[in-house]
């Protein structure tokens, strides 16, 4: 019997993100050119335009690859989720941002170890061979470590970078860790990956360099660094 294709599901939660969602729908095209995927825009509300911009991308790439699932208000990071996942028809389930500090050249590396492995969930960190930030100051840098060494020792996660939050999940590991949790903002993500520690769900990373600061460079600034790394 034939196996069963793989498709992924990327949610992306939008609130005014005018000027990045076009370019991080094109890039996530360019780097998954034989993959099938779908992509969930869930806009909570922007009043920039951003459902008017992915309108017109569902116009160029297909209402079948780019689904609009917008809410009326802010409410949360992870109820922006768990709207996206009641919409999502792939067996794997990416979440990420759409302000460009996840670039979607790495999703490639996500499917492949996530293949090769076998994982329920694979996470990006900045803390390994390969990762790191771009755009940050020393100081932010060392906060944001400190921060993560703190709840290493307290929570023993199982990850180096607790607060990551582009990820691939299995989406009935992803649809179990989540009917759990009960933060709704930036914590959220920690919560998650505690959860699915606890739970006993195989957890492996890739390296990722977070890209910060892109609402004020150009394309063109964007395909040097991504050059670059």
């Amino acid at each position: 019997m034939e196996q069963k294709k793989n498709k992924y599901s990327i949610i992306v939660p939008t609130y005014n993100e005018r000027l990045n969602i076009a370019l991080v729908i094109y890039l996530v095209f360019k780097h998954l050119p034989d993959v099938d995927f779908e992509i969930i825009v869930v806009d909570d509300g922007s009043p920039d335009g951003t459902q008017d911009i992915v309108k017109q991308l569902q116009k160029v790439y297909g209402e079948d690859h780019i689904l609009l699932r917008p809410r009326a208000r802010k409410l949360g990071l992870g109820t922006a989720y768990i709207h996206g996942l009641k919409h999502a028809s792939g067996n794997f389930v990416v979440i990420m941002d759409a302000d460009l500090s996840h670039h979607p050249k790495y999703l490639p590396r996500f499917i492949k170890k996530q293949m090769e492995t076998g994982a329920s969930i694979v996470t990006g960190t900045r803390y390994v061979t390969g990762g790191g930030v771009h755009g940050w100051n020393l100081m932010r840098k060392l906060t944001s470590r400190g921060a993560n060494v703190l709840a290493q020792t307290l929570l023993w996660p199982g990850v180096s970078d607790l607060t990551g939050s582009f990820r691939l999940y299995q989406k009935s590991a992803l649809e179990d860790i989540i009917s759990s949790c009960v933060s709704k903002g930036y914590v959220f993500q920690m919560e998650m990956i505690v959860r699915a520690s606890r739970k006993g769900y195989r957890i492996e990373e890739v390296s990722e360099l977070r890209l910060l600061g892109f609402r004020s460079v150009s394309v063109v600034d964007l395909s040097d660094i991504e050059v670059e790394v």
